[in-house]
């Protein structure tokens, strides 16, 4: 199953590339919401092994980037017991200040029982997909808004 959102930022490219490569931050994001977060970092690629309830029973996913290649890629695969995929992130410079964020999500599932699960998602397809389109806009807006220049107090 394939998501696919796209987002304009008011940022230059190199400053929303930053903002998408501060792990640290999003490690943080993810602890919040209850998750268990440990990073291991491979030479250059880092991976996370990620711990997190969902629907009552305890997940563990593990998250590793595949490429980094500034200003516009990332690719990440993530895998756990039941399903895997693959997280892309492209961006483009559409001006000195303004980017576009294309984010393509594929998940594949490993048993019979997240196939299941998959098939039901297909079903509710568009509900799904606004959802995931709004956490996109969600994430273009919180880097808009933290790499807004402050108003100047006259």
């Amino acid at each position: 199953m394939k998501f696919t959102a796209r987002e304009d930022i008011e940022a230059p490219i190199a400053e929303v590339f930053a903002a998408l490569t501060n792990y640290d931050g999003f490690e943080r994001a993810a602890m919040r919401r209850g998750a268990e977060v440990v990073r291991e970092t491979h030479k250059d690629a880092p991976s996370w092994q990620v711990a997190f309830t969902y629907r009552g029973k305890q997940r563990r996913l593990s998250i590793r980037q595949v490429t980094a290649d500034p200003p516009g890629t990332l690719r990440f695969s993530a895998s756990a017991t039941s399903v895997e995929g693959e997280l892309a992130v492209d961006i483009v410079e559409l001006g000195r200040r303004r980017t576009r964020m294309t984010v393509v999500t594929e998940v594949k599932p490993r048993t019979l029982a997240a196939r299941l699960f998959l098939q039901s998602l297909k079903l509710a397809r568009g509900k799904v997909t606004r959802r995931y389109q709004t956490r996109v806009a969600q994430l273009a807006k919180m880097i808009e808004d933290k790499l807004r220049p402050p108003s100047s107090l006259v």
